[in-house]
């Protein structure tokens, strides 16, 4: 399960958007939504985590917070 609070606020401080997010990665906003907030057990890929990390120049500190 994610770390909600810190993707958020990683989105925000990127001005970012679930919509520009899910643009970005290839998936449509509502799937978005469910990744982010883990419903239904949806759930981003490894590949997916990847280029979250790399969209939000997250350090690996940072990125294991979020995604484990």
């Amino acid at each position: 399960m994610i770390e909600t609070k810190i993707l958020r606020s990683e989105m925000i401080l990127h001005e970012d958007t679930n919509k520009s997010l899910a643009e970005y990665l290839g998936i449509s906003e509502s799937r978005c939504s469910s990744k982010i907030n883990g419903w239904n057990g949806a759930a981003f890929t490894d590949e997916e985590k990847k280029m979250i990390k790399e969209r939000y120049q997250l350090t690996n500190e940072k990125f294991m917070q979020i995604f484990f």
